[in-house]
């Protein structure tokens, strides 16, 4: 049942100073909440110890903070760490913290399952249920922060918007999460260090350009010809390669930043030495890295990784022609590491 009380969080600094007004309160009694709320990281009125007591208890009696709680977690030997975390309404989403020997990576969700149905992904088995609030994208990354400072005494480095969901399909509620993370107001993480990857809606890539947003693009292409990516991704039947292209030149031209193109090598699927010069064409569109990435196959058979020796061959034929090759290690392997396991469970 929905709570009759407001999410204050729901609120701008703005509409919150003629509540607060109305509730008898000086203007800067509002400021000193959203402080607590984005700065501080509060979850409760209690926390707010510079109210006075009647005020909080105003605050409690008019709204509620819907924070985000971590429901379950598991730990991989090789330090990941992944997280089911619970919605005020009973949803889960997950997200991960992934650690190595320079960065400290949070990889988020922004929604609620997904309606892509890419084949190859334990979260387009999922219905796609609800897009996730602004604040519950800011309260993942909170969690993660604080799981890098206790179990790593590493602070965040790095935010990948590559959990549950097409961000792009949430675009506002994901621009304003962004922008209560790298707000000064907020936890003031620069926007460099700040990746949304798009399995590519090329409308939204377009929007993102004309933003002119700071953050990064990365794009899930994972097959570098139509007849290849239409079997594995239905959203190509919408958003053809050579359109793809053309709204990523826009994006690059808008805002200058170099493109992350992202490439699952499956086994006998995509990852032949034609792949990768179909690979190496498409990559020719727009100024860009590649990050080839094992794939953490999830239980269904449907695809499994390619060998070590293959994906070394396919970085080093794309190295020879020029192209900014890396590639991502599965991590995680022992956990529930592909992307809408944890969350799927029970």
């Amino acid at each position: 049942m929905e709570s009759p009380k407001k999410d204050i969080r729901a609120l701008s600094l703005d509409e919150m100073i003629p509540v607060f007004t109305a509730l008898g309160q000086q203007k800067f009694r509002a400021k000193q909440v959203y402080e607590w709320l984005w700065n501080k990281s509060a979850h409760t009125f209690e926390e707010m110890t510079n109210l006075s007591k009647e005020l909080r208890d105003t605050l409690n009696n008019n709204f509620i903070i819907n924070n985000v709680k971590v429901d379950k977690k598991q730990l991989s030997n090789d330090g990941t760490i992944k997280s089911r975390f619970l919605l005020h309404d009973n949803y889960f989403v997950e997200g991960v913290l992934i650690p190595d020997r320079e960065r400290m990576t949070a990889c988020v969700s922004s929604q609620v399952g997904c309606s892509l149905a890419c084949t190859f992904c334990a979260t387009g088995k999922m219905d796609r249920m609800r897009n996730l609030n602004a604040d519950e994208i800011y309260d993942q990354v909170v969690h993660i922060r604080n799981q890098a400072l206790t179990q790593h005494n590493k602070p965040l480095t790095n935010i990948v918007f590559m959990g549950m969901g097409e961000p792009l399909l949430n675009y506002s509620n994901v621009m304003t999460g962004i922008q209560k993370i790298t707000s000064p107001e907020g936890l003031g993480m620069a926007a460099s260090r700040i990746t949304v990857s798009t399995a590519g809606v090329a409308k939204m890539i377009r929007k993102l350009g004309d933003d002119a947003v700071r953050f990064n693009l990365a794009l899930s292409l994972h097959a570098a010809t139509d007849e290849k990516r239409d079997k594995i991704m239905n959203i190509n039947e919408s958003n053809k390669l050579d359109v793809l292209a053309e709204s990523l030149q826009y994006f690059y031209q808008k805002t200058g930043n170099k493109i992350t193109l992202e490439y699952i090598v499956f086994d006998n699927f995509n990852d032949s030495l034609e792949d990768a010069e179909d690979l190496y064409q498409f990559s020719l569109n727009v100024p860009c890295k590649i990050n080839l990435i094992e794939y953490n196959p999830i239980g269904d058979g449907a695809y499994e990784n390619a060998s070590i020796d293959k994906i070394d061959r396919f970085q080093r034929y794309l190295e020879s022609k020029g192209r900014i090759v890396t590639v991502r290690r599965s991590r995680g392997r022992d956990i529930d590491a592909a992307c809408g396991q944890l969350a799927n469970k029970g």
